[in-house]
């Protein structure tokens, strides 16, 4: 009879490591070119929500969810007229906070929300606004997204928050592309060259809500559609 031989054991084949997603389409030189473009037409810019300091900046972003800036700030005029202060704000509790904010969507939760950041910046940090992200991340409604606003706005750090906006504009002009705005923000991250990345936040998000829009972009007025990628500019 004929031996019976064991087969011997195939190779293990190597997996590949997935190819990580290049975080921008465009090049080195077109990006600087791109960032000069947006500085040169906006030297100095700003958060269009309106606030005093530290503070008055946490509520108003948090009350910014699902709502305009334009919207913010007609509510933020009669709260901060009442309650600029962490003190004043838990001072009004959470109706007086409630009836001062109700033109806004989803302003019964915005309410618990900024009682409770108001009373945890008083009880843990001294009844002033923390610099780090971890710990803005702790108040109540304050998300990554928030805190990167504040760390950039307040304390000038280069942060780069991503909303709808500059999710559309890094996408839209192979910036940054990303399927998610973390992944955006991370690609932004890389791809912002350094002497521009205190302002880009700004840029972009300007440049999504008044330029770059979403149904149509202006594109006859875009500083920047040269280094742009979009292949359906409007005429």
């Amino acid at each position: 009879m004929p031996i019976s031989q064991t087969p011997k054991p195939k190779a293990a084949t190597k997996k590949k490591p997935a190819r990580r997603p290049k975080p921008t389409k465009l090049d080195a030189a077109t990006i600087e070119a791109m960032f000069a473009a947006l500085k040169a037409g906006n030297p100095e810019p700003t958060t269009e929500l309106e606030y005093r300091d530290p503070y008055t900046l946490v509520v108003a972003v948090a009350l910014s969810a699902q709502a305009t800036d334009v919207g913010v700030n007609k509510a933020t005029k009669i709260l901060f007229a009442d309650a600029d202060t962490p003190e004043k704000m838990v001072g009004l509790g959470e109706e007086g906070i409630r009836e001062r904010i109700k033109s806004l969507g989803l302003y019964r939760n915005k309410a618990k929300n900024v009682l409770a950041l108001s009373q945890m910046i008083l009880d843990e940090f001294g009844g002033e606004v923390p610099r780090t992200r971890e710990e803005l991340e702790r108040l109540p409604g304050v998300g990554r997204k928030t805190a990167n606003v504040v760390l950039n706005t307040a304390f000038g750090e280069p942060t780069i928050a991503v909303d709808t906006h500059i999710f559309r504009v890094a996408n839209r002009t192979g910036l940054a592309p990303g399927k998610d705005v973390r992944a955006v923000e991370d690609n932004l991250e890389r791809v912002v060259p350094e002497a521009y990345k205190r302002d880009a936040h700004h840029w972009l998000i300007l440049h999504g809500r008044y330029i770059c829009k979403a149904r149509k972009p202006a594109c006859n007025r875009c500083i920047i559609a040269d280094y742009c990628i979009f292949p359906d500019k409007t005429a």
